[in-house]
């Protein structure tokens, strides 16, 4: 077990050498970048690790998150650029609108806040549903959204 971890860790590191270094379009590249550095990686294990990572993709191509862990106001500066717009939906689902392929890191970002008035969220490519219990936590989440992602 603790070589497993000491192996998850230190690929880990490997991936975001690897995308501060050079451009990487997508997990089967990664994969491939990996194997050749001697590390066992498969699609799973890659994906997995990004989502771990919180890296982001932008455009056609991965991005590192900030090296620290921000302050509050800054949580979402990897993907603040990535929502378009935030509307409602009924009484308890919000729904965010990104740039194709960006919904997944900024539905991670959503989680990792922890913000109370989140019930969970689903993202696609380019859409993420946010559930709340109610109106009110709805409206917060909103107001929220649209400060953090100034839309």
């Amino acid at each position: 077990m603790a070589a497993e971890l000491h192996q998850s860790v230190s690929r880990r590191t490997a991936i975001l050498r690897i995308i501060r270094e050079s451009t990487v379009r997508n997990q089967e590249e990664l994969v491939k970048v990996l194997r050749k550095h001697g590390f066992d990686a498969t699609q799973s294990s890659v994906s997995r690790d990004l989502r771990e990572l919180g890296v982001a993709k932008a455009g056609d191509h991965y991005i590192v998150p900030a090296a620290a862990e921000p302050p509050e106001g800054d949580a979402f500066a990897a993907v603040a650029n990535f929502v378009i717009e935030v509307r409602t939906a009924g009484p308890s689902l919000t729904v965010v609108k990104t740039t194709t392929g960006t919904a997944q890191s900024v539905a991670v970002a959503i989680d990792r806040s922890h913000w109370p008035e989140v019930v969970g969220t689903i993202s696609g490519d380019d859409t993420i549903f946010i559930a709340t219990e109610e109106g009110r936590e709805q409206r917060k989440l909103r107001e929220r959204l649209r400060g953090v992602f100034n839309v």
